[in-house]
């Protein structure tokens, strides 16, 4: 899915240099010079994220926002010159969802447009989200894409990995012996296969844990096996 971003400045060269990182990432974007603008774009346009500078002519950043937010739940990261705490909290309570200060990484940037997109499109109202996605806490599955993102953060996992993860993702609460997962997982009878389970939940946790020897997500159940816990 090719998603739109607004980007919303009266600085030209700011919008320009936005929109060359944004496209280099596969997004469609589309530009306003000032508020007012940018809602005229958002009445035409099908847009998934706004980028919006605070201080713009006729319409500013703040005003604006709070419109988008009359009609709309989509994403909208502010962007300011204006680094103090409380014009960083009237962003936030006007209805934006971040707050970056100028001057900022593009690759920052970046990051936070994907966080937010994930979270959108997993949580939010969006109607195209896909339906067949797993979530579990932090984690969130999608089967058809073979995709797993732990707290908005895309893992890439081997093929075996994936479906191990798929397995108790889908299961949440339910505690699976080494014998049943490589059943399930590798389509044949289990022979010693405790050595080979292991290592893949090993490489798992590495992947998807802040700390692999205290895991928040794949469990041991001592003598028994492996699992992830229920929200």
């Amino acid at each position: 899915m090719e998603y739109t971003i607004l980007v919303a400045d009266d600085d030209q060269a700011i919008r320009d240099g936005i929109e060359i990182y944004l496209k280099n990432e596969g997004y469609r974007v589309v530009k306003a010079a000032d508020g007012k603008e940018a809602l005229d774009v958002l009445s035409n346009e099908d847009v998934h994220l706004v980028i919006m500078d605070v201080m713009m002519p006729n319409l500013d950043g703040i005003a604006a926002t709070y419109k988008i937010r009359e009609e709309m739940n989509i994403p909208i990261i502010m962007l300011s010159a204006k680094v103090e705490e409380t014009d960083k909290i009237l962003g936030l309570s006007m209805g934006a969802d971040d707050y970056i200060g100028k001057p900022f990484h593009p690759l920052e940037l970046l990051a936070r447009v994907k966080s937010q997109l994930r979270r959108f499109m997993t949580f939010g109202t969006y109607e195209q989200k896909a339906s067949n996605e797993i979530v579990v806490d932090g984690l969130t599955l999608n089967p058809d894409t073979k995709q797993l993102f732990v707290e908005d953060e895309e893992v890439n996992l081997t093929p075996i990995e994936f479906k191990i993860t798929q397995l108790l993702m889908e299961n949440a609460g339910r505690v699976f012996s080494i014998d049943a997962i490589y059943e399930r997982v590798w389509k044949e009878p289990a022979y010693n296969a405790d050595n080979i389970v292991a290592v893949h939940i090993r490489k798992i946790r590495e992947k998807i844990e802040v700390n692999p020897k205290n895991p928040k997500y794949v469990k041991v159940v001592w003598g028994v096996g492996y699992k992830i816990d229920k929200l």
